[in-house]
């Protein structure tokens, strides 16, 4: 199989000028119209990062699309969600999509730490507890989505004989992937292992950025060698690279026009340093190289973001130049 190549449409950028939901709406038919592309993805925050909430945009999308698989890249507000709502919302949109949907899950939270604390505040969540709500939250999902008269009473949540109808059109049920990137220089190792092993224990899948080639491998054997230990089916297992791209055969114009994205988008303090890391960027053959490295590391699912206010020319650029050969390339064996 050669990879799977997903879009992932800049929800946020509704917000400064960048695209718009009918813009949004029609790069998604143009993704799935050309053939080349799996799966659209969209972000998820809710007052760190503001942007058109993840699940109602996830819904006009499946409205106008027939094939590709839709999905949260990643559904950062996870431990902010009922469990219980959120299984029927995703069951909904399971059956509105025919059966495409994948929740990329996370723990959330943004830098610095005071963001992210004033995000999860209203809730009264702590960040300290991200971690046991998506692990909790996740076990409900499942198996509100397949069993009947579930209770449940566990360190968040508590209730009794439910039975959540309609159940999702996927069988067994929707794939569940988590997104997790640890930094080295951030995180004890404890903490990092402990995330890393989350996804080996409970996930279909696994999705990141912005991590360098070498340890994107070591961390992507790490996880499949967990699954297996577990006896999951750690060979069906997706590996997903968030990547920001910018192609222009003016490599200079190519890395600034990202920058000034990136840093409207995300944040200012991003440095050039970390953007660089993140992005592929320049010739259409430069950014076939980036994506070969990490097709090569055993990524599976290269998800793509135009860090540019083109996006509609970004993306008639990648189908026709940078597409065609980065979908010859071969997964390694």
């Amino acid at each position: 199989m050669g990879p799977r190549f997903g879009l992932s449409l800049p929800n946020r950028g509704v917000l400064f000028g960048a695209t718009s939901v009918d813009e949004l709406l029609a790069l998604s038919e143009t993704a799935e119209a050309s053939g080349v592309f799996d799966s659209i993805w969209v972000g998820d925050s809710l007052f760190a990062k503001p942007r058109l909430e993840s699940l109602v945009l996830l819904s006009a999308i499946a409205a106008r699309t027939r094939r590709v698989r839709l999905g949260t890249c990643c559904l950062s507000t996870f431990p902010l969600r009922d469990p219980i709502f959120l299984a029927a919302q995703w069951a909904a949109l399971d059956h509105v999509s025919n059966g495409r949907m994948i929740l990329g899950a996370c723990v959330g939270g943004s830098l610095p730490r005071e963001k992210a604390e004033a995000e999860f505040a209203p809730f009264k969540v702590s960040l300290v507890d991200r971690g046991p709500r998506l692990e909790e939250g996740i076990a409900i999902l499942r198996r509100l989505w397949t069993e009947d008269h579930v209770s449940h009473q566990g360190r968040f949540y508590q209730f009794s004989d439910l039975t959540l109808e309609p159940k999702p059109v996927q069988k067994p049920l929707p794939p569940i992937w988590i997104a997790t990137n640890p930094k080295p220089e951030l995180t004890a190792p404890r903490v990092a292992d402990r995330a890393l092993r989350r996804v080996g224990l409970l996930a279909d899948g696994w999705m990141t950025d912005n991590t360098p080639v070498a340890r994107f491998k070591e961390r992507w054997q790490l996880i499949r060698q967990v699954a297996r230990e577990a006896n999951r089916p750690a060979e069906r297992m997706e590996a997903a690279l968030h990547l920001m791209v910018n192609i222009n055969d003016d490599q200079r114009t190519a890395f600034e026009e990202a920058v000034k994205f990136l840093h409207t988008y995300y944040s200012p303090a991003m440095t050039r340093e970390y953007i660089e890391g993140w992005l592929a960027y320049g010739s259409p053959g430069a950014v076939v190289e980036k994506i070969r490295a990490y097709l090569d590391a055993g990524c599976t699912t290269p998800i793509l973001r135009f860090a540019s206010w083109d996006q509609k020319g970004q993306l008639a650029r990648a189908l026709a130049d940078v597409l065609p050969a980065a979908r010859a390339l071969s997964l390694p064996v």
